[in-house]
């Protein structure tokens, strides 16, 4: 293969964003959780690890909750113990918070009609309930309908059609989470329709079974369903974190880690924490280039309030 057909090779300084922004996504919602003795858990270590992401370069924290067992929660109580900790001590970091759960279904062995056990399915109202009390800068908002994590996600347009605008009238920018290809066909249509704002913050979760696959390939052709003027940040999961953040980097995007992703810093290298894997993201931009963002330069650039 000829160095200039593979994709970034024949980036200018022009294609790489000068500043890129880092998300430390602090402990995500599977269940069990990893085997790490640092793993974020109750509500003081998960704003006590995204305090020290944040003062390791992460301009964005992404926050899902815990019960301190490790199973996960969707409690507003949770939500707001998490957000207030941090707000006490870090104004500045920019507060991202899931409305992931709510959409997995599991079918009965008995009935494919019925629920079966793992099934967990809120209304739009419960599933946007903590960020309409909470009021984050943004939220998440997954648009997949897809086998996902061993369920299957549903993520419907009548669901969208309710969310997006709850999310908009409490002033909370979405992040529109892209597991497959599909899902930018349905972003283009639902900013069309006006149920989303273009042209949009998203994010291409790669690496998934049944999902975009982590490779440069598809790394590129995500970036090019972007609409002009949309700001994006490409991540893989798992052993492709880091690959992933490179690709993205040089491809013009932003830059996703965090425990939710990997606890892997390299093959046989676990990270001993989220701050860590922020470290190595910041010292990865830096190679490649760029650099890293403050909290001030992504409101510009997510054109969020200062």
């Amino acid at each position: 293969m000829r160095l200039e057909s593979f994709p970034g090779a024949g980036r200018t300084e022009e294609t790489m964003q000068p500043k890129v922004m880092i998300t430390c996504a602090l402990t995500g919602v599977t269940y069990p959780t990893p085997e790490h003795p640092n793993f974020t858990s109750s509500p003081e270590k998960i704003a006590e690890q995204g305090l020290a992401a944040a003062a390791a370069g992460a301009c964005l924290l992404h926050i899902h909750t815990r019960y301190p067992d490790g199973r996960p929660s969707f409690e507003i109580a949770q939500y707001k113990e998490v957000v207030d900790r941090i707000r006490a001590r870090n104004n500045d970091v920019i507060l991202n918070v899931t409305t992931g759960p709510g959409c997995t279904w599991m079918p009965s062995e008995d009935d494919p009609a019925m629920p079966g056990p793992g099934t967990l399915m809120f209304t739009a109202e419960r599933r946007v309930e903590h960020v309409l009390e909470l009021k984050p800068e943004v939220c998440t908002l997954d648009i997949c309908t897809m086998q996902l994590f061993g369920g299957v996600a549903i993520n419907h347009i009548s669901m969208m059609r309710k969310l997006a605008p709850m999310i908009r009238d409490a002033g909370v920018k979405p992040e529109i989470e892209c597991f497959e290809s599909g899902d930018f066909v349905f972003a283009e249509d639902l900013i069309k329709e006006g149920v989303l704002d273009g042209p949009g913050m998203y994010s291409f979760v790669l690496g998934t079974k049944y999902g975009l696959p982590a490779t440069p390939e598809a790394m590129l052709y995500s970036k090019n369903q972007m609409p002009p003027g949309a700001v994006w940040t490409g991540f893989g999961i798992s052993r492709h974190s880091f690959p992933m953040a490179a690709q993205s980097i040089l491809l013009g995007g932003h830059v996703r880690t965090g425990f939710e992703d990997t606890v892997w810093l390299k093959r046989g290298r676990i990270a001993p924490d989220n701050a860590a894997l922020v470290n190595q993201a910041a010292e990865l931009i830096d190679r490649l280039g760029s650099e890293v963002a403050t909290p001030g330069e992504a409101r510009k650039i997510l054109g969020l309030r200062q």
